[in-house]
């Protein structure tokens, strides 16, 4: 079989023997991790468990614009000792109430309308964190996975190029006792063969570890071999500004600040209120059987004065809007600036496949014509060593840009939604 040849299949079916690679007790793809990661997250049940008390905050505020009702029971006793004692017509000597009243706010649906508009407010900004961590996980968990997949391909590549080496060694050792070489040359291909080995090793320690931040990652407790499957990323159609998750908070402080004005406006309309109450309510006076009777009234509440207040709470609103406006503005000059940066850096890096496949192609026939002049002695071991070397940074060259390009465009999904 010819060196290329052999090559070439050593690369589509390199051997994991003796890697910790050679068996995996699964494969899991990119979504099953992030699956895990967000149903495993306390931050993402934490914010679910808001949203519940929001709703629970929003049937409380109902309630308490509904008639309310209550049972009162009092009693007093004021004794007349040899003429000292309280004033009968303030203490009547003895009283005793046994009331259940009724209270109802009147116009206060205006306030109830406006404390449940804040009560939802909050329920979305709550559920724009849980969109927003949602996409952190997303692209931390990817992140990870492009470096796990990529450190597992360098050991299978590893292995396929430390067996290319050892065929070779077997044929050097031949040509090195027929005198073809020297035993200088042979050593010098057996110290780069050993450098292979410990560089396998060590890239078999970093996928080890990239497995298990991975799993750290996701909230997953194993430490079985797992086996990634290739990462299918596609870019994804950039959304409408104003649609964006990061943007929605901002639009969401503004409203709250509006809904703000809205509590201080209302604070500053009279309160009207009715009541009622019925029962047993006696001074013992003269036929305390007969003071069972009801009553009802009305209270109005309207506010004159208090210190200008209302124009300092509006100035301190003013303030906010102006601080949540600044923090807008920078947030969108430096949107606008990484979604550029990143576009641009996303076509330079698939600019370099076509120069690199293409260096490859170049280094592997130069490996194949080195290989048949290995073979009759006609080549130095340097030279052959050589090629080799920068076939491996070729490949290395290649395995890189496609990461980079795969991170590149994780981030872009990340800023697009």
């Amino acid at each position: 079989m010819k060196l290329k040849k052999a090559f070439l299949f050593l690369l589509l079916n390199g051997c994991l023997s003796g890697l910790g690679f050679s068996s995996f007790s699964q494969e899991r793809t990119i979504e099953d991790y992030i699956k895990m990661g967000t149903d495993n997250s306390p931050l993402l049940k934490d914010f679910n468990n808001q949203i519940l008390i929001n709703k629970l905050d929003s049937a409380i505020i109902r309630a308490n614009y509904k008639p309310l009702v209550g049972a009162n029971s009092t009693g007093t006793y004021a004794p007349i000792i040899r003429g000292y004692g309280y004033d009968l017509a303030i203490s009547n000597g003895k009283t005793f109430s046994s009331l259940v009243s009724v209270n109802q706010s009147l116009l206060g649906r205006s306030r109830m309308n406006t404390a449940l508009r804040g009560i939802g407010l909050l329920s979305d900004s709550v559920t724009n964190a849980v969109q927003r961590s949602q996409q952190d996980i997303r692209r931390n968990i990817i992140s990870q996975y492009i470096s796990a997949y990529a450190s597992q391909k360098q050991v299978e590549f590893d292995q396929t190029v430390h067996q290319l080496l050892k065929k070779e060694e077997t044929v050097l050792k031949k040509l090195t006792q027929s005198n073809v070489y020297r035993q200088t040359d042979y050593l010098t291909f057996l110290v780069t063969l050993q450098q292979q080995e410990l560089l396998m090793k060590q890239n078999q320690i970093i996928a080890s570890n990239n497995i298990a931040i991975l799993n750290y990652l996701s909230g997953i407790i194993s430490t079985d071999s797992v086996k990634l499957i290739e990462p299918k990323l596609n870019l994804n159609a950039a959304q409408q500004l104003n649609s964006s998750i990061f943007l929605q908070q901002f639009q969401l402080d503004s409203l709250r600040i509006q809904n703000s004005r809205r509590v201080i406006d209302l604070n500053y309309q009279p309160r009207v209120g009715v009541y009622a109450d019925g029962g047993y309510n006696s001074s013992f006076i003269q036929k305390a059987y007969k003071n069972v009777g009801v009553s009802a009234g009305f209270t109005i509440s309207i506010p004159l004065y208090d210190g200008n207040q209302r124009k300092l709470q509006y100035n301190k609103l003013d303030i906010r809007e102006r601080t949540r406006s600044t923090y807008r503005d920078y947030f969108l000059v430096q949107y606008q600036q990484q979604l550029s940066q990143l576009r641009q850096q996303l076509q330079q890096q698939e600019s370099l496949f076509d120069k690199i496949n293409e260096q490859i192609r170049f280094t592997e026939s130069l490996i194949t014509v080195d290989g048949k002049l290995l073979q009759t002695g006609n080549i130095t071991i340097a030279d052959y060593i050589l090629a080799i070397r920068n076939y491996l940074d070729s490949q290395s060259l290649l395995r890189q840009t496609n990461i980079t390009r795969l991170e590149l465009i994780n981030q872009l999904n990340y800023w697009n939604q």
